[in-house]
């Protein structure tokens, strides 16, 4: 135990990121403690019936059939917004009450049922302050966490405060591109690469169940995997394309278990997903690209400052492109376009994906100037800026009432 709380692996940095996750599980705490069972919708009770349902054995959640007939899974229609997800959608949110037997109607079904996705807002917060961290330092560290604790959206889909359970889509996702970067990194190493790497491995397998198991239309990372792996391993490309193999494989067993195991339900599960509701004509209106913007104002007004002034210091400073912000910078555009022609969606995963990863891309570049000689003048606008940030969230928090 000595050793776990000893430098270098838990100093000040670990404290400091500690406090930042702790204040907010606060925040969304604050917000579940301001809601009511009543504030859960129709669509809500369904889908938390629905995996109580599975997790009871009496049938497949999502699917609406029967797990233990054959025959069953030839006749039903999915409602388009079921065909979106695998089981995991379902069962995540009501394990809770399925573990303590407690209906989603009361007071502490209110709270269990958003332990998974609190639970999920903390790892995905952690998960961004280590990656920040590796590529930028304790500065890009700090940065990404403080703009991820203080953005309503986050705050919003952790506590599931009128908003729709996307968080671990993200977080998948995030894991993902992470992971198979950091597998790529390895494949020039001596070491017999598939026996090394295999808990990194485990890990993408597990990311991409995640990300695709909860938005079928996640599956896109697969092929973005793919040439982030090839771009950093050229000479390896078989090798990180049987890596991709074995992650797939273990992803895709996994979600065979959301849906008890049954080959006909995962089948007709997966022929029948229509996870795409995106239009090319919406990528020619103005509108879609305006709800973008208001979505990122949404997440966190100083993005208005610091996203524009980050991609004007990429493209005309030199320094700042290389692939530890190019990388979050292409899945930023890939998934915000992605929203910009879904723009009827009400709350979109690829706009909490976008979001995520333009947190990393900020807080890279905010790195890159702070080790300018100007460091003292940007420590202290970008201090500024953030305290900003985090005032004004706290002042919306504070006006929620019972």
């Amino acid at each position: 135990m000595s050793r776990l709380f000893s430098q270098p692996r838990f100093g000040t940095p670990q404290f400091v990121a500690g406090a930042l996750l702790l204040f907010f599980v606060a925040e969304c705490v604050w917000l579940i403690a301001h809601n009511r069972p009543s504030a859960m919708t129709p669509d809500d009770f369904d889908r938390v019936e629905q995996g109580l349902d599975q997790w009871q054995g009496r049938k497949i959640a999502g699917l609406n059939i029967s797990g233990s007939s054959s025959q069953e899974w030839l006749s039903p229609s999915l409602a388009a917004s079921e065909r979106e997800h695998s089981p995991l959608w379902y069962l995540a949110e009501s394990a809770p009450l399925a573990l303590f037997h407690v209906r989603p109607e009361s007071v502490e079904g209110m709270w269990l049922v958003r332990i998974p996705y609190l639970l999920t807002g903390v790892l995905l917060g952690a998960s961004l302050w280590y990656v920040s961290r590796r590529l930028y330092g304790n500065a890009g560290g700090y940065i990404a966490l403080v703009l991820y604790c203080f953005s309503p959206t986050v705050i919003r889909a952790s506590a599931l405060w009128f908003a729709a359970p996307i968080l671990p889509g993200a977080w998948g996702g995030f894991g993902a591109v992470f992971t198979a970067i950091s597998v790529a990194h390895t494949l020039y190493a001596p070491r017999e690469v598939v026996l090394w790497n295999w808990r990194r491995i485990l890990l993408l397998g597990i990311s991409l169940a995640l990300a695709v198991g909860w938005h079928f239309a996640l599956v896109l990372f697969v092929p973005l995997l793919l040439g982030f792996m090839f771009y950093l391993a050229p000479n390896r490309r078989s090798a990180a394309t049987v890596i991709l193999l074995v992650a797939s494989g273990i992803a895709l067993l996994i979600l065979l278990a959301a849906y008890g195991f049954h080959p006909a339900s995962f089948w007709y599960g997966v022929r029948s997903a229509w996870p795409w509701t995106l239009s090319r004509r919406a990528l020619t209106m103005g509108g879609a690209y305006r709800l973008v913007f208001k979505e990122l104002a949404d997440s966190a007004p100083v993005l208005l400052v610091l996203a524009p002034g980050a991609l004007v210091t990429y493209i005309f400073w030199p320094r700042t492109r290389y692939f530890g912000n190019t990388a979050p910078l292409i899945v930023v555009v890939i998934f915000l376009a992605l929203r910009a022609a879904s723009p009827h969606e009400p709350q979109s995963v690829f706009a909490l994906i976008g979001l995520v990863f333009l947190l990393v891309f900020v807080a890279g570049i905010a790195a890159d100037l702070l080790e300018t000689p100007a460091r003292e003048v940007c420590l202290a606008v970008f201090s500024s800026l953030l305290a900003a940030n985090a005032i004004w969230n706290l002042v919306g928090l504070a006006r929620i009432g019972p």
